[in-house]
């Protein structure tokens, strides 16, 4: 089944579950926390944990998980997405109060203008756009609601932190020092491999690896291409038409051995022998690394990514000490 349409499935299976009590069920509404004067209503956070709800069922079919057992992932999922839910809201009407004294206040054209903005920076178009929202549970006015928040907040912390954060190259260079060290075994690697089961006879050991052995002598001095004995070696029907290769994989999918030998291999280069186990043996060329880009090269995006977590650290300093000289009432 088409995402979309999964989508839009998981999105009608998760309504039908906190939409729609059982026939028996008495539905009593409940205030589950209070913002200065102003109540947050349990049905109110119910409709707004819908969307993260949504994911949780469409994670699980995607894992596997059969129909019948998807109530027993939500009703784990719950308590956290609620409680991440409300505290969503409760800086929500943090930021409206604030917007208000500031006067600030976003139209139904900026609203348009943000949702064709979304459009453009995912690369879809607005039609296809609307699809996403509608799968993820949300209604069209809970999608044009969730736009002027996020439009809102940006003109707030515009207007609070303008001036206030200031991102030296220093701070760049620290952001892209962590993100290299973040992507470690996450950076792809794109592997052509020879798979070779080992014949569990007297003697198949040793001659697979000799056969192994004069693979890589072969490879190494150009006298046979590795597509060429990959089709002539290989034990893996599945990977014969693309040269053995699977496609790129993060480092971390790779196994140990062939891991450490990838430490000082550069693309083009031929690996030793591996065996594994007596099942079998392989021989690997490193077809492709992705390389990472130095920070000259990518300087602005660090700087932008810099100034983002800048950002997002003192709003959260500025909701705690909203949160701090506000009657605040949570009841969940």
């Amino acid at each position: 089944m088409p995402l979309m349409k999964r989508l839009v499935a998981c999105a009608a299976f998760i309504g039908s579950m906190i939409a729609s009590p059982a026939a028996n069920a008495v539905v009593v509404e409940r205030v589950v926390a209070v913002v200065g004067e102003r109540p947050i209503l349990l049905s109110e956070l119910r409709h707004r944990a819908r969307p993260r709800l949504t994911l949780v069922a469409l994670r699980a079919i995607e894992q596997g998980i059969a129909t019948e057992n998807i109530p027993t992932q939500l009703a784990a999922a719950e308590p956290k997405t609620m409680k991440e839910t409300l505290d969503e809201i409760i800086d929500e009407r943090l930021m409206e109060q604030q917007a208000d004294k500031a006067h600030l206040a976003v139209s139904v054209e900026e609203v348009d203008r943000g949702i064709h903005g979304k459009a453009q920076q995912l690369g879809v178009s607005e039609k296809d756009l609307w699809v996403r929202a509608h799968g993820q549970g949300y209604t069209d006015q809970d999608y044009r609601d969730e736009v002027r928040r996020q439009l809102l907040e940006g003109k707030l912390l515009q207007l609070r932190l303008a001036g206030r954060v200031h991102v030296t190259e220093s701070d760049a260079h620290a952001t892209y020092d962590r993100l290299i060290k973040q992507l470690g075994d996450e950076t792809p690697v794109d592997l052509q491999v020879i798979y070779m089961r080992i014949p569990q006879s007297a003697g198949g050991l040793a001659a697979k690896e000799a056969l192994a052995q004069q693979i890589v002598m072969q490879a190494r001095s150009g006298s046979t291409s590795f597509c060429e004995l990959v089709k002539q070696f290989n034990d893996d029907a599945e990977t014969q038409a693309s040269c053995g290769s699977r496609g790129p994989q993060p480092l971390r999918n790779i196994i140990p051995a062939a891991r450490k030998m990838l430490e000082t291999m550069k693309e083009g280069e031929i690996s030793d022998p591996i065996r594994i186990g007596d099942q079998v043996v392989i021989v690997f060329k490193l077809a492709k690394r992705e390389k990472i880009p130095p920070f000259a090269q990518v300087k602005e995006q660090m700087e932008d990514q810099a100034m983002e977590e800048a950002i997002l650290q003192q709003r959260a300093l500025w909701i705690a000490e909203l949160r701090r000289t506000i009657f605040l009432d949570i009841k969940l």
